[in-house]
C-alpha cells in the first residue's frame, strides 16, 4: 500500500483526502494508494515526518503552520519552493526528502486567462502571498502587494522585486485586472463555513469597498468553506470572474497528485468529490 497524507494544525477540516481519495477511485487505483489528514504541532513536525518515513509513507502534504519548516527539514527542493521559501509537498525516498511548491502553479492554474502583463494586486503577506506574488511574477505579470501591516508588506515586495501599495489611504481596484486575497479574512470557523459577522466587516479588513469590484475583474480567493466568503459573494454580484480557494485547492492537489503518482490527475472527480462545479478552465 502507498501511503500519504496532509500534514498540519489544525487538520481535521481539511478536504484533501476527500479530493484525493476520489482521484485514486476514478483510477482506478485506490486500492493501492491511501491518503489521510494527520495532525502535527509545530514542535513535534520534524520528529512526526521522520516517523511517516519509518512507518513506509511515500509523500504528504503540508498546510498551516509547517510550509517553512517542510522545507527546511528536506534535502532538496524545487526551484519554486527554494524562491517561495515554503514548501507544500513533500516526496521521501530512502535517503532523501524532496520538497515542492505546487501552491504556485496551482494559482496560475485556477485562472481563466494567460496573465502575460496583467495588473495584479495581492492582498496579505505571510506564506500564501507570497506563493502567490512569486507565481503571478513568473507567469509576467505585474505585481503589488497591499498589506495591513506596511513593513512586512515592504518587505516582500522587496524580497520578490514587484511593488508595495499603501494599505492606508484610497485603493483604486480600477488599476488591477486580478486580485487575490491571500489572508486569512473570510477564513471559515471549522468545516461549517464562514464565522457571522456584520456584514461588509470582511470588506472592511481587506480595505475594499463593494462598488470597487467590478466585471472586469478576476477575483480569487484562497480562503474556502462550505458557503461563499464575503469576498467572493461581493464579487460575483459586482459581475467579476471569482476563483475560490476550493479550485486552488483542486489545482495545488492536482500537481501533487502528478509528482507522486505520475499520473494525470482527474480534475472533474476532483471537484465534484468537495462540491464545486466542473466549469473551470481544464
Amino acid at each position: 500500500m502507498k501511503r500519504l497524507a496532509v500534514l498540519g494544525q489544525p487538520i481535521g477540516h481539511s478536504l484533501s483526502p476527500t479530493m484525493q481519495a476520489a482521484a485514486f477511485r476514478a483510477l482506478g487505483i485506490d486500492s493501492d494508494w491511501t491518503y489521510e489528514a494527520i495532525e502535527l504541532s509545530p514542535e513535534g513536525f520534524a520528529a512526526g515526518v521522520a516517523e511517516l518515513r519509518e512507518r513506509g509513507y511515500i509523500g504528504a502534504n503540508v498546510t498551516v503552520p509547517h510550509k517553512r519548516a517542510a522545507l527546511a527539514i528536506a534535502d532538496d527542493a524545487s526551484p519554486a519552493a527554494r524562491a517561495i521559501g515554503a514548501a507544500n509537498t513533500l516526496s521521501f525516498a530512502p535517503a532523501r526528502v524532496h520538497a515542492d511548491n505546487t501552491d504556485a502553479p496551482g494559482l496560475i492554474a485556477a485562472l481563466p486567462f494567460d496573465p502575460v502583463g496583467a495588473r495584479a494586486l495581492v492582498l496579505g503577506a505571510g506564506g500564501a502571498a507570497r506563493a502567490a506574488a512569486w507565481a503571478l511574477k513568473e507567469a509576467a505579470a505585474r505585481v503589488a502587494i497591499r498589506n495591513r501591516g506596511a513593513a512586512r508588506g515592504a518587505e516582500l515586495a522587496r524580497d520578490l522585486g514587484v511593488d508595495a501599495v499603501a494599505f492606508e489611504g484610497p485603493l483604486q481596484l480600477a488599476d488591477y485586472d486580478v486580485l487575490v486575497n491571500a489572508t486569512s479574512v473570510g477564513l471559515a470557523d471549522g468545516p461549517r463555513g464562514p464565522l457571522d459577522r456584520e456584514e461588509g466587516s470582511d470588506l472592511k479588513a481587506l480595505g475594499i469597498a463593494a462598488d470597487e469590484l467590478s466585471d472586469r475583474m478576476v477575483v480569487v480567493d484562497l480562503v474556502y468553506g462550505s458557503s461563499p466568503t464575503e469576498l467572493t459573494a461581493t464579487a460575483s454580484r459586482a459581475g467579476a470572474t471569482v476563483v475560490d480557494g476550493r479550485e486552488i485547492l483542486v489545482r495545488q492537489g492536482a500537481a501533487s497528485f502528478h509528482i507522486w503518482t505520475g499520473l494525470e490527475p482527474p480534475l472533474k472527480a476532483m471537484r465534484a468529490a468537495i462540491d464545486i462545479s466542473d466549469d473551470q478552465p481544464g
